[in-house]
């Protein structure tokens, strides 16, 4: 299988000459960058649970987890460590590789840090890649993570700087920018993404995948998520993104970042099949797996291994557990993303 190498230094231009291909002429490029970097009928799969959930002092216009939005999200705390154990187990038996653990914080202290640790190692025992997403990190709550195992680390990039602060004003681009190096610096490796379907551009959504692509080196995940609109917050009631041009978002990632899994994410249970099919079509290689993303909802996981089989594509199983694609009735998982 021959690898285009990876290039660092796209520009705005090229990356909106990209975007404005015809649709199945895009299509076919990506198709074939992705077929060249991996089997195109296979997926990763990871899930996500949230651990602490509520009362985060940002003010994302898209989450409902916002102390400053009127949602009906009931605040938790940071779940015990058996909690947390159970659900990787449940995970792990579905057939997920990955989990991932998150937070709703600006950024961790440093006895929570030690908490999450706790939470790290025990999945890590469990055989899996373990993930979380805490936020905002300095430099050496980053080493600390790595010390502690840690395979990778989630911060989306969520738009492009000159949209960002629309969405967003508790914390700068650069802030987000400042974590993934701390991250990168110590080994760790990245998961890095953005939302569609915010009432940005374009122009905007190509600004966002040249920050992407334009890292020193690529994330290893590049999680693109369309919005889920929750009521109460400031979001809500934006129009909604054209399908097309988040399959044709997929497809450019593809081409810009040919070595990285690009996964779809929150919003997943908006798409239908035939979306989900064309995403895939589009170098979409990784999905997040369960009933729940964080605290909006995910396709069962019922759906997703009928979609999986009609599709013939096959996914990344636990090594503990060969899951049969045609296991009836799987329990429903407690993760969420």
């Amino acid at each position: 299988m021959s690898h285009s190498k990876p290039r660092h230094d796209w520009t705005q231009d090229q990356i909106e000459a990209l975007l404005n291909l015809p649709f199945n002429d895009l299509l076919f490029r990506a198709q074939t960058v992705h077929r060249e970097h991996f089997d195109p009928n296979r997926l990763q799969v990871s899930t996500l649970l949230s651990i602490k959930t509520g009362a985060c002092a940002e003010d994302c216009g898209y989450c409902s987890q916002s102390a400053k939005h009127q949602t009906s999200l009931e605040k938790e705390k940071l779940l015990p460590l058996e909690e947390v154990v159970q659900a990787a187990e449940s995970a792990r038996e579905k057939g997920a590789t990955r989990f991932c653990m998150g937070a709703a914080w600006r950024n961790p202290t440093d006895k929570n840090l030690d908490r999450v640790i706790e939470m790290i190692q025990a999945v890590r025992d469990l055989g899996m890649e373990t993930c979380v997403t805490l936020g905002m990190l300095n430099n050496e709550q980053a080493g600390r993570l790595k010390e502690a195992g840690l395979d990778y680390y989630n911060h989306n990039l969520d738009t492009s700087p000159e949209f960002y602060g629309n969405v967003i004003s508790t914390r700068t681009f650069q802030d987000r920018l400042e974590t993934l190096a701390h991250v990168n610096r110590h080994g760790i490796n990245v998961c890095s993404g953005g939302i569609l379907g915010m009432g940005e551009s374009r122009a905007d959504r190509a600004s966002m995948l040249r920050e992407l692509a334009t890292l020193p080196k690529h994330p290893d995940s590049v999680p693109i998520n369309l919005l889920v609109q929750v009521e109460g917050t400031p979001l809500f009631g934006t129009e909604e993104l054209d399908p097309f041009e988040f399959i044709r978002t997929i497809a450019v990632a593809r081409i810009l970042m040919p070595g990285s899994h690009v996964r779809l994410s929150a919003g997943r249970a908006q798409m239908n099949d035939q979306m989900q099919a064309l995403c895939f079509l589009a170098g979409a290689n990784s999905v997040f797996y369960g009933d729940r993303l964080l605290t909006t909802d995910n396709p069962e996981a019922n759906r997703d291994l009928e979609l999986f089989r009609r599709l013939d594509i096959e996914f990344e199983e636990s090594p503990e557990l060969q899951l049969s694609k045609t296991c009836a009735n799987p329990d429903k998982t407690a993760a969420a993303v």
